[in-house]
Formats: C-alpha cells, sequence, structure tokens
C-alpha cells in the first residue's frame, strides 16, 4: 500500500497498516525531521523493524542528501531478518514503480560467519579464523609472497585488491547469504568485500558492538557522516552493552600469558634488530606525529570519536619513554609485575582509577602518560613486527587496554579487587576488575557525532530512565499501545497458590517448600490446561537449579510429564540450541513441551516463540540481579550521585525491564496469542507494574492481578477457550488495521492512486 506522511509518500509492502505502525512512522518521521534524538517503544510482533525501515528508506530516497541508515541490532540471527525485511521491502517498491537507482544495503558481521575460505572457514573458534585470516592477508605476509614463493596467500582476499570498491559488487540488498554466496561465486572476501562497500552503501546493517565499542568502531564505523541515521534496535539493554565494552576483567591466567608474550615480543624485537633495524627505527619516527594524523582526520569529520582516546590525549604525541621497542618491552614487563603483586593481597580491595594510577606511581614510578598509550604503542609494535597470530597476544592486549582505560578516565570506573570466588565460597581465585559504571561514555560519542540516533525496543519502560543515564536529551519519546480487534493476549499475575500461601522470589521465601510446592502445582495445572508449548523462567541459573531439583524430590515433573516434555536451557549454548530445536519438534508433533529457562540468559533475547512454539510464559519470580556483587554497589552508588537515581528504582527497572522481554516472547503478531503469567506477589503492587511496558499495563486489569493458582487456571481456560473461536479477519478493519480509507479517516492522508494488489502484497495478518 501506499500513504502520505505530511508530504512523504510511504510504500509499504502489505495491504493494511497497524494504527500502532503508522503512529511509530510519524513519530519516527518528526524526529528525522527535527535532525534531534528519539526513544520509541513499540508492542512486541507488531512488525516494528518493516515499519522502520519503510519510512527510512521512503525519507531517504524522497529528500535530497540521501542520509545513510545505520541500523545496529543484536545477534545475527536478528541481523539476517532485518536484513531480509529490507531486500523484500525494495523488491515490492519495485512493483510499485519506485525507481530506486543504485540503492545498496547490505550486512557485516564477523570473520567466522563470513569466511569462504575452504581451510579456514573450517575453524570453530573466531579468534582462530580471525588469525588464520591475518597470516594470508597482512600487508607484509604480502609483500614477502612477492619475492618468496613458498607463502599462502588467500585468493579471496587478493581479487579484491585489484578492483575499485564502486566494481566490487552491483547494486542491491545483500542477506549475509546472498553475500557469501556472491563471495564464492566471484572468488572474493565477503568479510573484506563488506568492509570496503561500507563507504558506499545506503543502509548497513551490523551488531552493537561495531558502533559501541571503540575498538571495532575505529575499523569499521569511522567513515559516517554526521548526517547518518543510527538506529538501536532491541535496545532495552543498551546501557549493559555500553558497560560491558569498557570493562575488562584481569586473572592470574591472564597474567601468565602476557607475561609469556612479553618475553615473545622482546625476542622479535631482537631478531628484527639484527635483520633489519630499518623497521624500528621509522616506527619511532613515526610515533611522533602518528597521533595527530588522527586528530586531524577526525575534525575534517571523518573518524568517529574513540573513548579510548579523548581530544587532549590525541593532541600528544606517545611518550619517549615507550617509543623506543625494547623500553616499551621492560616498560610492560614492570607494569605486570606490579599487578602480580596486585593479586597476592588476601582481602577485597575497592578503589577509584585516580587511587590506582597514585599507587602505582609510588611503587613502581610508572607514570600515567605512558600508561594512558599502552594499547596504542602495542598495536603499533605488533604491526612493526609483522606478527599475524595475534591469540596469542590476546591477553596481553587486554592489559594494555586496562592501562589506557585506567589512566584515560577519573570518573565512571571503579578499580576492583576480589580474592575469592564468593564471600560464602572462599576458594582463591583472584580478579583485578575495571568496571565502568557509566554506561555514558561509550554512547555519548555516537550521540555527539550524529544528528539522529533512535533508540528503540518493545520494552523500554520507564522511558524516562534512558536519557538520564545515556546522557541525551531526545526530541520525541512515545510508548504505544497495540490495538486489537480480540484481546489476543491475557497478562495474568499469580500471588498465591491453591493453599492461599503467597508466592515470591524472594531471598527468604524462596526455597520455602510451600514456595516451590505451589509453583510446581501451577506448572502442572498450566500443563493440563495449555496446548502445545509453554515456557518458564526463572530469576538466575542456581534458582532453577534448586527448585528443579526440589520438584523432582516433590513429583512434580513425574506430573508434568504426563501431559508435555521437559527441557532444560544450560549456560553451554550448544546444549541449550540442542534443547531448543527438541522443544520445537515436540510441539511440532503434537506433543507438547515446557522449557525451562533463565531471565537474561539466551532464550530470553531474540528468540521468538510464536504460535504453538509458546502458547504460555510463565515468570517464576522477578528477575532482579544479584544485589551483593560489588561492582552493582558500585554502579548503584555512581547513578545516585552522578543522574539522581536511587538505587531501589534502578533495581525494580532492570528487573522489570527483564521479566517484560521474557514474556513478551509469546507475542509474535496480531494472530498470534498467548498467556503472560506473572507469579510473584509483587507483582500485584503499584510501584512494579507502573514499570511494565504501557501495552502490558493497559490490559493487566483488576480481576487479573492477586490472583491464586486456581483463579488463574479458570481464567486461562475462559482464554483459550475464547481464542479457539472462529475469527473473522475483517473485523480488524478500522480498528487494529488500517486500509487507506481509514488513514484519511485519521486524519491521515491516503495515496490517490489505486494501487494493485501483487504477488508481493501479502496481508500482515496471514
Amino acid at each position: 500500500m501506499r500513504f502520505f506522511i505530511d508530504d512523504l509518500p510511504v510504500i509499504f509492502p502489505y495491504d493494511y497498516v497497524y494504527p500502532e505502525q503508522y503512529q511509530y512512522m510519524c513519530a519516527l518521521k518528526r524526529s528525522l525531521d527535527s535532525k534531534g534524538h528519539g526513544m520509541l517503544e513499540m508492542p512486541s510482533g507488531t512488525g516494528k523493524t518493516i515499519s522502520l525501515l519503510s519510512l527510512i528508506i521512503a525519507y531517504q530516497q524522497f529528500y535530497p542528501g540521501r542520509r545513510k541508515l545505520v541500523y545496529c541490532s543484536r545477534t545475527v540471527p536478528e541481523i539476517d531478518k532485518a536484513l531480509a525485511e529490507l531486500k523484500r521491502l525494495m523488491q515490492y517498491r519495485q512493483t510499485q514503480g519506485c525507481h530506486d537507482e543504485n540503492f545498496f544495503g547490505l550486512g557485516l558481521t564477523s570473520r567466522k560467519n563470513l569466511c569462504v575460505h575452504p581451510r579456514v572457514s573450517k575453524e570453530r573458534k573466531g579468534a582462530v579464523v580471525d588469525a588464520r585470516c591475518r597470516e594470508m592477508t597482512a600487508s607484509w605476509v604480502r609483500a614477502k609472497a612477492k619475492t618468496e614463493g613458498n607463502i599462502e596467500l588467500c585468493d579471496f582476499y587478493e581479487k579484491i585488491q585489484t578492483l575499485e570498491a564502486a566494481d566490487l559488487i552491483p547494486s542491491g540488498v545483500y542477506t549475509l547469504e546472498d553475500l557469501t554466496d556472491y563471495g564464492k561465486e566471484n572468488v572474493m572476501c565477503p568479510y573484506y568485500l563488506a568492509r570496503r562497500v561500507i563507504p558506499l552503501a545506503d543502509v548497513i546493517i551490523y551488531s552493537f558492538h561495531y558502533m559501541l565499542d571503540p575498538k571495532v568502531a575505529e575499523l569499521v564505523s569511522k567513515e559516517f557522516e554526521k548526517d547518518s541515521i543510527v538506529v538501536f534496535d532491541e535496545a532495552h539493554n543498551i546501557d549493559s552493552i555500553c558497560i560491558d565494552s569498557l570493562s575488562i576483567d584481569i586473572n592470574q591466567r591472564t597474567l601468565r600469558a602476557s607475561t609469556a608474550s612479553v618475553e615473545r615480543l622482546g625476542e622479535r624485537i631482537e631478531e628484527m634488530k639484527n635483520q633489519n633495524s630499518e623497521k624500528l627505527r621509522d616506527e619511532y619516527d613515526r610515533l611522533v606525529d602518528g597521533l595527530r594524523d588522527a586528530l586531524a582526520a577526525r575534525d575534517e569529520d571523518m573518524v568517529l570519536t574513540n573513548p579510548i582516546l579523548p581530544d587532549h590525549v590525541l593532541r600528544d604525541a606517545i611518550p619517549g619513554n615507550i617509543r623506543k621497542a625494547d623500553h616499551f618491552v621492560r616498560f610492560l614487563k614492570r607494569f605486570i609485575e606490579y599487578l602480580k603483586a596486585r593479586m597476592r593481597v588476601m582481602h577485597v580491595v575497592a578503589e577509584t582509577t585516580p587511587s590506582f594510577l597514585k599507587h602505582i606511581r609510588e611503587v613502581t614510578y610508572i607514570e600515567r602518560k605512558p600508561l594512558r598509550f599502552c594499547a596504542e604503542r602495542l598495536a603499533s609494535l605488533v604491526r612493526t613486527l609483522e606478527i599475524t597470530d595475534l591469540e596469542e597476544y590476546g591477553a596481553l592486549a587486554k592489559v594494555a587496554g586496562f592501562a589506557t582505560l585506567c589512566s584515560t578516565y577519573d570518573a565512571g570506573f571503579m578499580v576492583l579487587f576480589e580474592p575469592y570466588e564468593s564471600d560464602q565460597n572462599r576458594v582463591l581465585n583472584p580478579v583485578l576488575h575495571l568496571a565502568c559504571l557509566d554506561a555514558a561514555i561509550a554512547i555519548k560519542p555516537v550521540f555527539q557525532r550524529f544528528n539522529t540516533v533512535i533508540i528503540t525496543s518493545g520494552t523500554l519502560s520507564p522511558m524516562e530512565m534512558y536519557p538520564r543515564m545515556l546522557e541525551f536529551v531526545p526530541v520525541v519519546q512515545e510508548s504505544f499501545t497495540m490495538t486489537l480487534a480480540r484481546q489476543c493476549f491475557a497478562p495474568l499475575v499469580v500471588t498465591r497458590g491453591g493453599d492461599q500461601v503467597t508466592v515470591s522470589s524472594k531471598f527468604e521465601v524462596r526455597n520455602d517448600p510451600a514456595v516451590v510446592r505451589n509453583y510446581g502445582n501451577l506448572l502442572i495445572e498450566m500443563s493440563r490446561v495449555v496446548p502445545d508449548g509453554i515456557v518458564a523462567f526463572f530469576p538466575s541459573y542456581l534458582y532453577m537449579e534448586s527448585i528443579v531439583a526440589m520438584w523432582n524430590e516433590n513429583g512434580v515433573l513425574k506430573d508434568v510429564w504426563k501431559h508435555k516434555l521437559i527441557f532444560v536451557e544450560t549456560p553451554d549454548a550448544a546444549e541449550t540450541s540442542v534443547a531448543l530445536q527438541n522443544y520445537r519438534t515436540a510441539c511440532n508433533n503434537g506433543r507438547g513441551a515446557v522449557l525451562l529457562s533463565v531471565a537474561r540468559g539466551k532464550v530470553s533475547e531474540g528468540i521468538d516463540f510464536d504460535h504453538n512454539y509458546g502458547r504460555a510464559v510463565v515468570m517464576f519470580g522477578i528477575p532482579y540481579q544479584y544485589t551483593e556483587s560489588r561492582i552493582l554497589k558500585a554502579r548503584l552508588e555512581f547513578m545516585r550521585e552522578a543522574h539522581q537515581i536511587r538505587e531501589n528504582d534502578f533495581l525494580t527497572f532492570d528487573a522489570l525491564r527483564h521479566a517484560s522481554q521474557c514474556i513478551g516472547r509469546v507475542l509474535r503478531g496480531k494472530t498470534d496469542y498467548g498467556l503472560m503469567v506473572l507469579a510473584d506477589k509483587r507483582y500485584s503492587r503499584a510501584d512494579k507494574r507502573s514499570k511494565l511496558p504501557r501495552w502490558i499495563n493497559t490490559c493487566l486489569t483488576e480481576t487479573s492481578l492477586n490472583l491464586s493458582t486456581d483463579m488463574a487456571i479458570g481464567l486461562m481456560r475462559k482464554f483459550l477457550k475464547a481464542m479457539a473461536q472462529p475469527f473473522d479477519m475483517k473485523s480488524q478493519l478500522g480498528v487494529s488495521m488500517w486500509a487507506n480509507e481509514h488513514i484519511v479517516q485519521h486524519g491521515g492522508r491516503g495515496d490517490v492512486v489505486t494501487v494493485e494488489s501483487t504477488s508481493m502484497e501479502v496481508d500482515q495478518v496471514s
């Protein structure tokens, strides 16, 4: 269909548009028009991705300037899904007479996912793939191959080097599979092909880390114009991603590996002194001016700001005492020995980065400035020594990054040393944490660099938390509800069992036999009543293990097995994938299944349980973080002082967004239906409910709150009986689906030209 938002003609690849999709696109256009940042919350399963792509592609093609879209998603399946949606949209636009000449869209992921080399692609570990790739593509390896005939090069990479970027690949939209197929057919490396043509792309879709992690962003995101549109999809936990990208943990194994790496560096330096000392002298000269060149490039609007190298650092040359390679190696040895000495302390130490640096100076006489350039100096030395197997130097790179971050930031970080695995488990396992406490540090350069950054997800409530944590001002901030012709999802809050004993995952009562029994009875009754698949979430692996063990003793699992098979998510990704596959098989063949999972685990993020795969989701308890964590306590204290966010407000917000993400897995469209069961008495409190997304909150009526197990089962039967009745799709027209005439009725502007349906126009509800 075709309609207008203000003067912008939007081509939408379905016969109908949902009201919330239309409202979402209107809000998105306001954000683009104002060249400001936006926050948009849209219900799960209502076509957020296609709405976003339809509006931005229309905007891109209609207005002069052709602003690039940089779409960031979390996982590889989600990236491929977005690329498939984009490809379908562009095919549909062609059938509607849109001549999007030279339109180019593609995705980027790791070498491991894109490698087509017959030998290297068989490797399982990403670090090994990177090392093998570098052994055949590094500039010094290729230069040496010209004089020595026994060096293997990558034919796929060599082909790319012979062509200009514009000649590498025709315009169009390429999914990750399309890209690898094109690479195989034309003997080109898909990974380096994508890297080369990113500046030419109209739409680039890749992982959050390619924009937020400074080490990766410097490689792939440095040439985006200020006018680019940056979208973070499924960004409900974007603050955690920002913090993880700048946090480093060092243990004894890391230090042992670093010591070995430094010794190898020393040996390589001696070899190069004997064979080609000119290279070391050239490197010394380059280090005086190298960072100034980087600053000039960024001032010309070419390089993305790197949080590890702020402006005042870039204006300096690398200090003289670490410019020479052998001096730098001795410097690293001294720093590593200092860290080893700190590891011998038998009590917990928490300090700020200035305090940590002061202690280093007092003990080792190492100044702050050379530490600040540690990571940059190590990278330069590795290039000079022509080292290809970077996996061997991964631990040393981590230590250098630790030094650089410590010495760069005075606020927003904490250095924490913990000698034991936990306060209860006195097993010696010393770890030195550099914990980032301020999520804004990683994302602030993105907000400053680009005019428009959109943060969107189905679970952003309460929305006022994100601007405070990430330190930005959205010009558009909206949350949309789901319009329904029939109530296709039912949120229920179960607060007590059939014996009227309250249920909760609070630490004081979580292992109470009555609570465990009532949780088990709820699962048994649901397995009797609910057809097909049920997904059950727990706050943590530890709690899931303890409660499943107690259920096994009580005979709960045997009763569930009478009705459905049981599968369990584990921390091991391979085991979980097998469990998921078998769970889906059981749902497909009519046997039905229960999947026991963990909030914040793999199953809760990015895996859809649509239709028969998830007729009900039950959340046992509230998934609070481990509140005794010293890092969490430090972050809570930082947010209270820096952003005036109270500890309890953040903990509740964080727990409820993960609970919302879990129960949102059950609904993936308006023809889908499912039950959302929140089993904890605390969900009935107003302060908890207010932090649930608006589209869920509006459906939580008085009759669905404070339920016993028996009452909840009765409501489930009633809901499932209603969903089993024939449903006329026409009843949705004008209510939960709009055609052009409905857009006009609601003050919009439909297309004046009647567009005939084509094979591409598939009704969204089918």
